[in-house]
């Protein structure tokens, strides 16, 4: 694991501007996120979490300060090369699955191959290997429509995974689910990270998630309100900080 963060955030700040009106999303975040770490970012609604998140996962930039990946400067990239980033080094999930409901599990994962260079020939066989190591071997052809919501999720899971990125950035990624099919998907997540190496960031608000997460930063109103390792939060049987997982 090299000392540099593969993400590093600098005085980050985003104002929205509407007329004559500022809202400052966020008021300058400096957060070190190392190579294969498990980070969850939280906080409640409008507390700048999910552009925050953005601007981590390089879909929007800063008004003020920098975003920095594996030590070179995001604003530096060309529109080209951010899209190459985004292509290559970042996989993608969110919470509604973002499928597309006429492609089957195969087409709806192959397609993020080919936009990244394979072959069609190539991108199914890579998909469906994806496919079969997040246990949908068997529901390959199936539309979304055909597949139950955690089923859904493992081929948005697939899809982000298939150009092997080396980070996941997944938004809410328990959010549409059951309580049962919720861990099974932060099992995945945290199995993904441990084999793979692969650096997880989650913006979310299950409490569930706490467990798996190496890290877990808070934001309120636009700033870090704490940044806890797994060690520094109190981990009791069934509970957080004295909130229930389930």
């Amino acid at each position: 694991m090299t000392d540099i963060p593969i993400i590093r955030t600098v005085n980050v700040k985003k104002i929205y501007r509407m007329g004559t009106h500022e809202v400052h999303a966020l008021r300058g975040i400096t957060l070190d996120i190392k190579a294969g770490e498990y980070v969850s970012i939280m906080g409640p609604s409008g507390s700048g979490k999910s552009t925050f998140f953005n601007m981590v996962g390089v879909l929007d930039m800063p008004s003020e300060g920098e975003v920095f990946m594996r030590g070179h400067p995001v604003s530096k990239l060309s529109p080209s090369q951010l899209a190459w980033v985004r292509c290559h080094n970042i996989g993608y999930i969110f919470q509604s699955f973002n499928l597309i409901p006429t492609m089957t599990a195969l087409q709806n994962v192959s397609i993020a191959r080919i936009f990244a260079g394979s072959s069609p020939a190539q991108a199914r066989d890579e998909a469906a290997k994806v496919l079969d190591q997040v246990g949908l071997g068997n529901r390959i052809h199936h539309v979304p429509g055909q597949l139950s919501g955690g089923q859904q999720q493992r081929v948005a899971i697939a899809r982000a995974l298939v150009n092997q990125p080396a980070i996941i950035l997944a938004d809410e990624p328990t959010g549409n689910l059951d309580l049962r099919t919720g861990e099974e998907i932060i099992n995945l997540l945290s199995k993904m990270k441990s084999t793979m190496g692969i650096t997880i960031i989650t913006a979310t608000h299950d409490m569930k998630m706490l467990s798996a997460s190496d890290t877990v930063v808070r934001i309120k109103d636009g700033a870090v309100e704490s940044v806890q390792s797994r060690d520094e939060i109190q981990i009791s049987v069934g509970t957080i900080d004295g909130k229930t997982l389930a």
